[in-house]
C-alpha cells in the first residue's frame, strides 16, 4: 500500500515537474516573442524615422531643384528684359525684307512719338526664334528683337498693347519671355478670357501672375490652383464661369440649333 501511495506520489511530482518545466518553456517562448516584436517595433520605428528623414531630405532637395530652376528661368527672362515678340509674321516677309527694316517700319507705324524724327531706333539683335524652318510648323516662327535701349522697348510694349495689322497681317508685340513662363502665362488663357467676358478686367503680370478686379479691390494668384478654391467660394461667380465654358464650347451649329428648338 506504501509502495503504491509512493508511486502516485512520485507519478504526481513528475508531473508537476513537467508541468513546471512545460510552463517555463512557454513562458520562455512568450518572452521570447515579445523580444522578437519589441525588436520588429524598434526596427520598424528605426524605418519610419529613417524614411521620414529620407523625405524631408528628398523635399528639400526639391526645394532647392524648383529654387534653381525659378532663378534660372528668373535670369533668362532678365536676360529677355530688352527683348520684344513679333508674333504672326508671316515667313515669306523675310524674303522682300530683312527683319531690321520690317521692325523700323512697324515701328513708324505703331510708336511714331517714341522716337525723333528721321532717327532710326538701335537695335542690338534680330532673328526668328528658330534660325531653321520646319516644313511641319503650321505658324510663322517669332521675331524677336533686342534693343539697346530698356525704356525704348517699354515705350514700344506700350503702344502696341494690342493686336494691329500689319500689310494685311494681324500682328501682336508682347514681351520676350523664357520658353516656361510663356508656357505658364498660356495657362491662364482660358480664365483670362471668361473674366474678361465678365468685365473683371483681368491682367497677367509679370511673370505669371494672374489679377482680377471684384467687389472693390484687386485680387491675385500666383498659380490655377489658388484661383479654382477662390471661385468655389463664391457661388454666383462660379456659375458665371461655368455658363461661359458652356458658351465657349458651343458651336454655331448647336447654338443655330438650340435657338431652332426653343422656336
Amino acid at each position: 500500500m506504501k509502495d503504491k501511495a509512493k508511486k502516485m506520489k512520485d507519478e504526481l511530482q513528475r508531473k508537476s515537474d513537467q508541468k513546471e518545466k512545460d510552463d517555463q518553456k512557454a513562458r520562455d517562448e512568450i518572452q521570447s516573442l515579445k523580444t522578437r516584436i519589441q525588436k520588429v517595433e524598434a526596427n520598424d520605428s528605426k524605418k519610419q524615422q529613417e524614411s521620414i528623414k529620407q523625405n524631408q531630405k528628398n523635399e528639400k532637395f526639391e526645394e532647392n531643384v524648383k529654387h534653381l530652376i525659378d532663378k534660372t528661368i528668373g535670369l533668362e527672362n532678365r536676360s529677355r528684359r530688352h527683348s520684344i515678340r513679333i508674333t504672326r509674321l508671316l515667313e515669306y516677309h523675310n524674303k522682300r525684307k530683312i527683319l531690321d527694316v520690317i521692325l523700323q517700319e512697324i515701328i513708324q507705324e505703331k510708336c511714331p512719338n517714341i522716337i525723333e524724327q528721321k532717327v532710326k531706333v538701335e537695335i542690338e539683335r534680330i532673328h526668328r526664334s528658330s534660325p531653321v524652318l520646319k516644313p511641319q510648323l503650321t505658324t510663322p516662327r517669332n521675331i524677336i528683337a533686342k534693343f539697346k535701349n530698356y525704356q525704348t522697348k517699354e515705350k514700344i510694349l506700350q503702344a502696341a498693347k494690342k493686336s494691329f495689322i500689319y500689310h494685311g497681317i494681324t500682328v501682336r508685340i508682347p514681351q520676350d519671355l523664357a520658353a516656361s513662363t510663356l508656357k505658364d502665362r498660356k495657362a491662364w488663357n482660358m480664365i483670362f478670357q471668361k473674366a474678361r467676358k465678365l468685365d473683371l478686367q483681368p491682367r497677367v503680370n509679370y511673370p505669371e501672375k494672374l489679377t482680377i478686379f471684384l467687389q472693390g479691390r484687386v485680387w491675385s494668384f500666383n498659380e490655377i490652383e489658388d484661383f479654382q478654391p477662390f471661385i468655389k467660394k463664391r457661388p454666383d461667380l462660379n456659375r458665371k464661369f461655368d455658363a461661359q465654358t458652356q458658351n465657349s464650347s458651343e458651336s454655331p451649329k448647336d447654338i443655330k440649333k438650340k435657338n431652332f428648338s426653343e422656336k
